[in-house]
């Protein structure tokens, strides 16, 4: 029984003094106060991401191939379409790395006629390093002999070419990162406005659902029926090669993929209590879609996005790779493979560049995919 009134105690103990007692059954020990800063669910995610060392080297890798793309065409003093037929296959070339023998712009030719080599108009005087081979065909002396091509072919002492010339002369150092610009910027963009009609899409059908989602989903089946190639040709005969037909092939189909995903993702939602709450409070559909809802989906659109620049850079590369490229003399990393392989036997760094880059963004892209979705994982919130 509990006694409000002191008098109504015994005398002995209502003589007691008050701060004498003291409250029985009662825990006093409170929780540990935080003393961390509280850590939102992206930031938390940054942290996850930072952590993952191969996640961050494919990042610094892919701003590294960005910043090269915007600054090495405008430094190597030449243009992506600056012709010279005289310094045509020209080998690679670079400062320092020609001390070493690596990259030092010689190259052997085979089958000369021996008394040829000590003629000053066909070798000029100094070119020539050293005999490979000397061996006889038929009756005729012949050897192969290796020169330094870039004094073979009357190049300055100061000219490099990083990564040799083309067919036409043209530097590839330069030709390859104007291209790598070209490619890129083909990639974002389709994948941007991919993401934005897949968003748009997917949000209307997976939160109306019922007739509205059934007629978006099989209009979405018949386009991704569509074969790619044929629209890629049609859209070259209505608009000509360009980028502007390659962004619009990539796009036809291109967001589906993502409408399927932002549609999952409403189904997932759209019956949370918070949902229904501010449905019941009034809110407008609107603002049910794009402020209650699709933020739930940004991890998983984030991570798809990042899996889908390096596709669109493929699909670019194996357009300009059959011929639906881009119109010349506008590089791209799949013209260079395209123009490189026919040449791959003779002059193989012409290939070897361009593959290498290609596959570097491909490698890098896909990595830090990978480590966007362990990142955003919900499920692994908290987590070092």
């Amino acid at each position: 029984m509990i006694i409000e009134d002191r008098n109504h105690l015994p005398e002995e103990i209502a003589s007691i003094p008050a701060e004498k007692f003291q409250l029985a059954n009662v825990d006093t020990t409170t929780d540990e106060r935080f003393t961390t800063e509280p850590i939102g669910f992206y930031k938390d995610a940054a942290r996850r991401l930072m952590s993952n060392k191969i996640s961050v080297i494919s990042l610094w890798t892919i701003v590294i191939i960005i910043l090269l793309a915007i600054i090495v065409p405008n430094v190597t003093g030449y243009s992506y379409t600056e012709q010279n037929v005289g310094q045509k296959n020209l080998p690679p070339k670079i400062p320092l790395l020609e001390n070493l023998g690596i990259a030092d712009g010689t190259r052997v030719l085979t089958n000369r006629k021996k008394s040829s080599i000590s003629d000053p108009k066909r070798f000029p005087e100094g070119c020539i390093i050293e005999v490979v081979r000397e061996y006889k065909a038929g009756r005729q002396d012949v050897v192969d002999v290796k020169v330094d091509y870039y004094q073979y072919c009357n190049v300055p002492e100061n000219e490099y070419h990083w990564f040799g010339t083309d067919y036409l002369g043209r530097d590839i150092l330069t030709r390859l990162f104007k291209g790598t610009r070209i490619s890129l910027m083909i990639a974002f963009i389709s994948v941007i406005t991919n993401l934005i009609i897949g968003i748009v899409y997917g949000s209307i059908a997976g939160y109306y659902g019922g007739k509205v989602d059934l007629f978006l989903t099989h209009l979405a089946e018949v386009l991704d029926g569509l074969p790619y190639i044929v629209v890629t040709i049609l859209f070259m005969i209505l608009l000509g090669s360009g980028m502007l037909s390659i962004i619009l092939a990539l796009t036809v189909t291109g967001w589906i993929g993502t409408a399927r995903l932002t549609r999952a993702q409403f189904y997932r939602y759209k019956g949370r209590e918070y949902v229904l709450a501010a449905r019941t409070l009034g809110v407008p559909d609107r603002k049910l879609i794009f402020r209650h809802i699709l933020p739930n989906t940004v991890g998983p659109l984030i991570t798809r996005a990042m899996i889908a620049v390096p596709g669109a850079i493929f699909s670019e590369s194996f357009l300009a790779y059959i011929g639906l490229g881009i119109k010349p003399p506008e590089p791209s990393i799949g013209i260079l493979l395209s123009v490189g392989q026919n040449v791959l036997l003779q002059y193989p760094y012409q290939t070897f560049f361009p593959a290498v880059l290609i596959s570097v963004l491909m490698i890098a892209f896909n990595m830090l995919s990978n480590g966007l979705r362990d990142a955003m994982d919900p499920s692994r919130r908290g987590e070092e």
